[in-house]
This record gives structure tokens, C-alpha cells and sequence, in this order.
């Protein structure tokens, strides 16, 4: 799924606890695999900005000029207005597309 595509919440909004917490019948354990996923989700978008900006990037430029580089405001604008990594998790937990499992400890 691509982010650009996803379903998530722009804005803060409330979730019923007992659907987060049904699949590994923990609400800790369900907010630690969602926060490990937007970490994921948060170097991904991280990587793609970056990279973005750099095609427009301008080397020995003066201080004006930073400022004025239009793509770049543009791109960053785009990614402002997209939504947070831990709504596109929380998301994409609620839809079943996380996959995790369980290290069992052996004695």
C-alpha cells in the first residue's frame, strides 16, 4: 500500500480500545507494534522527502536564494498535509496489513 494512498486520519480523532487491543488482547502490547510500524513508516517518508528535496537542492547558493526555491516549498507543503506516520499505523492496524509475531522465550 502506498502512502500517498492511504485512508488515515489528517486529524486527531478518537479510537474504540477494544478494537485496538483485540488481536493480542493488550493495549501496550498493540501501541508498541503500531509505534514500531510509524517508526517505519516515519524513516520511509523521511527517505522519499529527502530525496525529493535534493533533486532541487541548489549548491553554492546565497541565503536568498534558499529561501526562494519554490519546488522545494512546494514538496514540503505536499508532505505537511499528508497524514502522521502513527495515524497511517494505527490505520493499517485496525485493517490487519501489519504483520508481527511473537519471540517466545526459551528457558
Amino acid at each position: 500500500m502506498s502512502l500517498k494512498d492511504t485512508k488515515a486520519e489528517v486529524s486527531t480523532i478518537t479510537y474504540d480500545k477494544d478494537k485496538i487491543e483485540e488481536k493480542v488482547g493488550s493495549i501496550y502490547e498493540a501501541i508498541v507494534i503500531m509505534g514500531k510500524r510509524a517508526e517505519q513508516i516515519n524513516a520511509e517518508i523521511r527517505s522519499e522527502l529527502h530525496g525529493k528535496l535534493d533533486e532541487f537542492a541548489v549548491h553554492n547558493s546565497t541565503l536568498e536564494e534558499v529561501f526562494e526555491n519554490r519546488e522545494q516549498i512546494e514538496i514540503s507543503k505536499h508532505y505537511e498535509k499528508m497524514p502522521k506516520p502513527t495515524s497511517i499505523a494505527i490505520r493499517e492496524w485496525l485493517d490487519d496489513e501489519i504483520y508481527y509475531r511473537k519471540t517466545e522465550e526459551k528457558n
